[in-house]
């Protein structure tokens, strides 16, 4: 097991990642950027080193900075948490060049997950249901981008190979329009992804967003940790999420499951891991796969007990995985909100400092956040200052329990989105489950402050 672990992130996963370190003995060093020179996780570490100014790209993009720090302190691996550089295959692949460990999978595996166009074929290849779409990427011929997009039948939607976290997408209605948005894509995708490669799907009009968890260790196991739902989202922005995924029949979702295992194990890969999914009349279309763990990974644990971040660092020190298939049990349900520190309707940003923080307790909750009273919540980075999570038996208990905590929970001195959890967490439609990725911003538009 590794002595010292750097961790190239900031915020509530950072913290996260050094609570698990300290927990299996292991030393942690944080970098922070001179913005984040106040945040608990520094303050709480073994060694702290400021890599840079405020800026993301003089600080948590900054390769050098990050290699050497882990070079000077004697680090022996590197968490690359979310975010950041956690998808960056030039990274890890620095990392290990460096003769450091990079707690994720391999270069390889990043870069091919990390083209939508190469990850659907890989998919497609293993086995597990995509969404009908162009072979690849489109080709340049007008008349052929035409009839693929006759033979996938309207509404079609133009994505860039490159893209993600929402970015690079654009919907078509009609055969007029089809050309231009292809074209309109490929000059944003090449601006804002460095790749123009664009690849068109079809267009579920009212899907869910079901993501399933896998981990896989250098031994070719692979076991998949149950589903989560996070359809309530805003322009491709996740808000709440819940584990299991509410009224998906569990033989649709043990099938689709063992697909992603099976996947893993064709590929050999290594690490904690994200099959993205939309779900729509029974049936699943895989859309991505995310290489690192993910900002809700805490209500899988509370469903499966298992240490997920833990399980990263166990499999990059090279162990197996300490269970099989047929010994993960979901017990009960969980629900985490996203809390951000924006205006609950309007979503300005709203940084600034916390002049009183008081975070909710009680039986099956749980408060993942480097906030604190007094913490000054900087206007550099994501807005989101923590995540409240709760476990029940029961969806019923859990939905009680998350609208308790969002009672207690008191956040002065910012703005925050708690008003609006407050009020989706007695939404009848939320409340009965199964909402589709569009359900908030129709809600939002009916809303209106």
């Amino acid at each position: 097991m590794f002595k010292k672990i750097l961790i190239a992130n900031r915020g509530e996963i950072a913290l996260r990642i050094q609570r698990a370190c300290r927990e299996m003995g292991i030393k942690a060093v944080v970098v922070y950027s001179e913005a984040d020179r106040e945040a608990k996780y520094v303050k709480l570490a073994d060694e702290a080193v400021c890599i840079g100014p405020a800026p993301s790209a003089q600080s948590y993009l900054n390769m050098p900075a990050i290699i050497s720090t882990a070079e000077v302190t004697d680090a022996e691996a590197i968490h690359p948490g979310y975010g950041f550089l956690s998808e960056n295959a030039d990274f890890a692949e620095r990392v290990e060049k460096s003769g450091f460990v990079f707690i994720g999978p391999t270069p390889d595996a990043i870069r091919t997950m990390g083209d939508k166009v190469a990850a659907k074929q890989a998919m497609i290849k293993a086995g597990v249901p995509c969404v009908p779409g162009s072979e690849g990427a489109l080709p340049e011929d007008p008349k052929e981008i035409i009839k693929t997009a006759r033979a996938i039948g309207y509404p079609v939607i133009i994505k860039a190979a490159g893209g993600g976290g929402g970015r690079g997408m654009r919907v078509v209605h009609t055969e007029a329009a089809l050309i231009h948005a292809v074209q309109t894509t490929r000059s944003e995708a090449g601006a804002a992804f460095g790749n123009p490669a664009v690849y068109m799907e079809k267009f579920l009009e009212n899907p869910r967003h079901v993501e399933i968890q896998v981990l896989a260790d250098t031994f070719k196991n692979a076991v998949w940790l149950g589903e989560r739902d996070c359809s309530m989202q805003r322009r491709h922005q996740k808000i709440i999420e819940e584990a299991p995924a509410p009224g998906i029949p569990r033989r649709v979702i043990e099938r689709v499951g063992e697909r992603c295992a099976a996947a893993c194990k064709k590929m050999g890969y290594r690490g904690a891991g994200t099959f993205e999914f939309l779900y729509e009349n029974g049936e699943f279309f895989f859309i991505e796969m995310n290489t690192r763990v993910q900002v809700e990974h805490p209500v899988t644990e509370l469903v499966t007990g298992i240490d997920i971040v833990q399980m990263q660092i166990r499999i990059a020190a090279g162990e197996k995985l300490p269970f099989a298939q047929r010994n993960i049990e979901m017990r009960g349900h969980a629900l985490e909100c996203r809390i951000n520190a924006e205006d609950a309707y309007k979503f300005t940003p709203s940084p600034g400092r916390i002049t009183m923080w008081h975070p909710p307790g009680g039986p099956g909750v749980r408060v993942d956040s480097h906030a604190y009273t007094n913490y000054f919540v900087p206007p550099n980075y994501d807005s989101m200052i923590g995540k409240i999570i709760v476990h029940g038996d029961t969806r019923d208990q859990a939905l009680a329990r998350m609208r308790t905590a969002l009672s207690e929970t008191v956040i002065e001195g910012i703005q925050t989105n708690i008003p609006l959890h407050r009020e989706l967490m007695v939404d009848a439609k939320f409340v009965e489950g199964g909402t589709s990725i569009h359900y908030l911003e129709g809600w939002l538009g009916q809303h209106k402050r």
